[in-house]
């Protein structure tokens, strides 16, 4: 607050304005007058209440009219004066209390929606995030992924891949085969009139099997580009091993689907539920929507990722409280194109004639190499790994039995992402009896989940993605954030782990939208390990799916891109990857959400990297 003495100059104005004082050298002095009230005068050249011989009754008689006449002056002057103080105590205690409560950094979590109306301008970017740069990052990706799926022409059924015509045939044929050879074939594309293809581009899953020994692995398929490939297997066990090679899609059908899916967003539609009062008005959204009505847009402006809905009359855009989801009847392929993904035509054996071969020991006397134990950026391999026993195991490092509960104490688990890595949480749950679920008072599918151990110190807690997140079952989005910020918002040291899985959600919508994500993420990733490099990052890959469901939305094809794109988005950074692709064709699951054995398998391979 400002000092009284700097008022007086700005008083003594006033008064010099008002109160016919003229002279610059003028000072201000308070007299008592009668009744003790306070009159102001001038100290020289005035009538004065205190000097001189004469009595006070004396210069009331003679002064009585000037006196009266002044005091009503002075009154008038003294009011307009205590006003100007007033305003002026006033400016000054708001001024500095705007300092006050501007200069501190409140540990405040802001909100992480910008609720903004498609009338209004867009809400300021991060200086620190340049959209250009994004766009630049998710065309590179994109064009990289167009070279892997040139257009193919399609004229009929007819003229693509026939498991009837095509020739597989098998390379060095023995008697026998020693475990830790390589087995090669060497497969023939024909059509289904006789006629050999002249390109590659086929979507083909190879994996060898022996059920009795619940023993799995996948193949390696080369492909020449010119109709024909080279497929390898591993032999990495003893006994009877079946092999098996699925045509899941032609290449026809590989070029039609990722024409289709880069075409349109409206596949699914979503439907939010605004709270009005008592009860809730429901709307269309969509990441997209082409609509002449007023928006709602839930933007994050950093990373310019945005969610829309149709805003319901006289309702806030920040009443949304609840979300559901449903395929629409819509397709971007000719019904010619569809034909090609009906049941009949989808995940056809190539390898049928093939028979069961014996894989032996051999070279007793030679021992293979011990492996380091797994740990953060060890070569990649294709195949990674194999099942045998039901257990997994990797082809470039050991897995060591770990006790769950010594190696969790004291840590703090963050799970981000979809329902494949919530089954990580359930496995938590039902594995640490000491673990104890903390209700949280959310409401409908998709709820957040968090688990502690008191005794151990040990938190694990799981959250699902931001928007796209399909579900026809209604779940809140109150709380509902991109990963990207909640990542932000964690501090990150030794005994933080992160394990992200995003991608199921994304099949049925152009690739950009899960590059984007997957980007977003990978930047807060970055940011995380520049201010706590000891945190412990790990993304898991999506899990293979059923084979026949819903092709042009969810088939592993749109997977298996996503698999590839995230790869190559986060090799640059220090994260653990747990290749949640290879391990289920290895198990052959062919289940969104596999057994919990799988699930078992994969949280290993988590613990062998944290302890």
């Amino acid at each position: 607050m400002s000092n009284p003495a700097s008022i007086r100059p700005l008083v003594a104005q006033f008064l010099t304005v008002h109160g016919g004082l003229h002279s610059q050298d003028s000072t201000l002095r308070k007299v008592q007058a009668n009744k003790g009230s306070w009159e102001t005068v001038r100290a020289a050249g005035g009538p004065s209440f205190n000097s001189g011989s004469n009595s006070y009754e004396d210069r009331k008689n003679q002064e009585a009219i000037p006196i009266v006449t002044m005091r009503i002056t002075n009154h008038k002057s003294l009011l307009v004066l205590l006003f100007i103080l007033a305003s002026w105590i006033t400016f000054t205690v708001f001024q500095n209390s705007t300092k006050l409560w501007t200069v501190p950094k409140l540990p405040i979590s802001l909100p992480h929606w910008n609720f903004i109306m498609k009338s209004c301008p867009a809400a300021p970017l991060d200086p620190a995030v340049s959209p250009t740069e994004t766009e630049r990052r998710i065309k590179g990706i994109t064009e990289k992924l167009d070279q892997l799926m040139p257009p193919r022409p399609f004229t009929h059924v007819s003229s693509t891949n026939s498991a009837t015509h095509s020739k597989a045939t098998l390379l060095s044929p023995q008697d026998t085969y020693c475990r830790g050879d390589q087995l090669d074939v060497l497969l023939e594309v024909r059509d289904h009139l006789g006629r050999r293809k002249e390109y590659g581009g086929d979507f083909l899953r190879a994996r060898m099997s022996s059920p009795a020994l619940k023993a799995g692995a996948s193949g390696k398929v080369t492909d020449f580009n010119n109709g024909t490939y080279l497929v390898s297997f591993t032999l990495f066990w003893e006994g009877r091993v079946s092999l098996s090679l699925l045509l899941i899609l032609p290449s026809e059908g590989v070029s039609a689907l990722w024409r289709a899916r880069n075409q349109g967003y409206d596949r699914v539609i979503f439907t939010g539920q605004f709270a009005n009062g008592t009860s809730h008005v429901n709307t269309d959204c969509a990441l997209i929507l082409n609509s002449s009505a007023e928006l709602c847009e839930y933007l994050d402006s950093r990373d310019q990722e945005a969610f829309y809905c149709v805003k319901p009359p006289h309702i806030p855009c920040a009443a949304l409280t609840h979300m559901h989801s449903k395929h629409k009847d819509v397709s971007y392929l000719s019904k010619q194109e569809r034909s090609l993904f009906e049941r009949s035509n989808v995940g056809i054996e190539m390898m049928e004639k093939f028979d069961t071969i014996t894989v032996s020991k051999c070279n007793t006397e030679k021992t293979a190499p011990m492996k380091k134990k797994c740990k953060f950026g060890m070569a990649s391999t294709i195949p990674s790994g194999h099942v045998w026993k039901d257990t997994w195991n990797p082809v470039s490092c050991s897995l060591a039995p770990i006790e769950m509960k010594e190696c969790l104490r004291g840590k703090f688990i963050h799970l981000m992402g979809d329902s494949t890595i919530c089954q990580w949480m359930e496995y938590f749950k039902s594995s640490i009896n000491t673990l104890k679920s903390v209700d949280l008072h959310e409401f409908g599918k998709f709820q957040n989940q968090f688990a502690v151990d008191l005794d151990k110190n040990i938190n694990i807690q799981w959250q699902k993605h931001g928007y796209p997140l399909i579900g026809s079952l209604t779940y809140s989005v109150k709380e509902i954030e991109y990963i990207a910020r909640a990542i932000d918002r964690t501090g990150g040291e030794k005994n933080t782990i992160i394990v992200i899985s995003v991608g199921q959600h994304f099949r049925p919508f152009p690739i950009d939208v899960f590059i984007r994500r997957a980007l977003s993420i990978h930047d807060a990733v970055q940011h995380l390990l520049l201010r706590s490099p000891d945190t412990v990052v790990i993304i898991k890959a999506e899990n293979i799916k059923e084979m026949h469901s819903d092709v042009e939305r969810f088939s592993d094809f749109h997977g298996y891109i996503q698999y590839l794109a995230i790869k190559d988005i986060f090799q640059d950074l220090n994260v653990g990857i747990i290749d949640a692709w290879d391990i289920t064709i290895a198990y052959g699951t062919n289940n969104v959400h596999p057994p919990q054995s799988v699930v078992r398998n994969q949280i290993n391979i988590l613990l062998n990297f944290i302890c």
